[in-house]
């Protein structure tokens, strides 16, 4: 390749010496469990490790300029290779007497573990080269000739969700996308010029697609860095101006009555104290803490972590364990975790049972941390059986794992299968209809080595009964 000019051609029929493809076309995976690239894809790779920068300063801006079109060309081949493969899947689950409700109904989840996504990421991309491909033809190729980058594409698809697949291609045919309409437009520009196009069409759509938004109003909360948090609520503007307002309000007030706080801090501490009721926002909740005993008792600098938030620095954990006395009193629960000499992986508990107890339930979330997917990051809200009891799984720690709900649901879709692995710490094996298959491996505890490093020996116990502390 060269890397002076801003465009750049690949020929499929030749390969770099000493770089030729190191994958076959059809076959389903590679040694580590995931899915492989095809002879075509080794080729395009080869090609572009090999490009260098360029000897001057206009060159590496026409390098940068050439490779950002090859990014959007690449995201449109995605998008025809996606829809294709959901048309393959559907016919061939078709024939194979699946119920039309529910044929597709695990595409999105194999488009994302292929392009190592969340399962709900791979949902939206899925949507995405649907409307692209059947309803938005300028804007595919647009995309394709490096007019638009998948963003912005997305955007296009995003504000005409609302209208028919009539009016859509109306609106694309209006905008012309893949004639250079947007460039050097920001993502306002075109989100306001595809919304008025979108108004223009079909007011009444865009009218309900406003009244049908109130419903979807929610509040969640995703980690933040430094032991913070972002509490998040998507409300109708009317009601999340007041609430701003009154806080606001509330803030100045006590700032003009020599509270020290920042406006932002108190801004903050008031929404916890008017939600939760509680002075000083802490209510009966459980954050669950998992640390070393050197960490707890002897101050050691190990990490700890809290399921479902993520790393937590030490010295943080037994401050929030030890209060000040002027903190609100509550109560602490100590519970041993024994992990396995030299891998540090917990111990397991067996049961009979068909459903997994509630210490089993707590057992696997602490030791899973999140949804067991690779790529997934949601929340672990179900607690299942990874070779179905039905199909003679046991209820054990070793053959459950945590998923989040749609994950769960995928994993009962007809060819998906999952097996519990060997190793160092609780891992399975993923395999999807199609064949390819995505190992999952549980996250390191707090004290355990990863790497090369063996992690420091500990003694393997039985867990010992659970030990409550009442912190003043």
């Amino acid at each position: 390749m060269d890397g002076s000019t801003a465009s750049t051609s690949i020929r499929k029929e030749s390969t770099l010496p000493g770089r030729g493809p190191r994958g076959s076309s059809g076959s389903s995976s590679t040694a580590n469990g995931s899915a492989s690239r095809d002879a075509g894809t080794w080729v395009l790779l080869n090609a572009l490790q090999s490009l260098k920068p360029a000897a001057d300063s206009a060159g590496m801006i026409n390098q940068l300029r050439g490779l950002e079109d090859v990014k959007s060309a690449i995201a449109g081949i995605q998008a025809r290779i996606a829809v294709a493969f959901d048309l393959s899947e559907r016919q061939s689950q078709a024939n194979a007497g699946v119920p039309g409700a529910e044929q597709g109904r695990s595409v999105a989840a194999q488009v994302a573990l292929a392009r190592r996504e969340s399962p709900s990421r791979g949902s939206r991309l899925l949507g995405l080269a649907r409307a692209l491909a059947t309803e938005m033809p300028h804007t595919l190729a647009a995309l394709e000739d490096g007019e638009l980058n998948e963003w912005r594409a997305t955007l296009l698809v995003k504000e005409t969700a609302c209208l028919s697949a009539a009016d859509r291609t109306a609106v694309d045919e209006e905008l012309h996308p893949d004639t250079g309409t947007f460039s050097g437009c920001g993502d306002k520009t075109i989100v306001a010029a595809v919304k008025a196009a979108a108004y223009r069409r079909d007011p009444r759509s865009v009218v309900n697609r406003a009244a049908h938004a109130a419903g979807e109003r929610f509040v969640s909360i995703r980690p933040a860095p430094d032991t913070m948090a972002y509490l998040s609520a998507l409300l109708p503007v009317k009601n999340a101006v007041a609430a701003y307002a009154a806080l606001t309000r509330h803030a100045d007030t006590a700032r003009s009555g020599g509270d020290t706080r920042s406006r932002g801090q108190l801004m903050a501490d008031t929404l916890v104290e008017r939600i939760t009721g509680v002075a000083g926002g802490v209510s009966r909740v459980e954050v669950q803490v998992i640390m070393t005993d050197r960490a707890l008792l002897q101050c050691d600098s190990e990490p700890a972590r809290i399921p479902g938030y993520g790393i937590v620095p030490s010295s943080w954990a037994r401050d929030l364990l030890n209060p000040s006395p002027a903190q609100s009193t509550f109560d602490v629960w100590v519970r041993r975790l024994y992990t396995t000499p030299g891998t540090g992986d917990l111990v397991a508990m067996d049961s009979r049972a068909r459903l997994f107890t509630r210490v089993q339930r707590r057992y696997i979330t602490a030791r899973d941390d999140t949804c067991r997917t690779p790529y997934c990051d949601a929340p672990i809200r179900h607690v299942d059986h990874i070779v179905a009891w039905h199909r003679g799984g046991c209820t054990s720690i070793s053959n459950g794992a945590g998923l989040c709900e749609a994950c769960n649901h995928t994993k009962e879709t007809p060819g998906w299968t999952a097996q519990p692995r060997p190793g160092p710490r609780h891992s399975l094996r993923i395999t999807t209809p199609t064949g390819h298959s995505y190992d999952s491996t549980a996250p390191p505890l707090p004290g355990t080595k990863t790497g090369l490093t063996s992690p420091r020996p500990e003694r393997t116990e039985r867990p010992g009964p659970m030990r409550r502390r009442r912190v003043q």
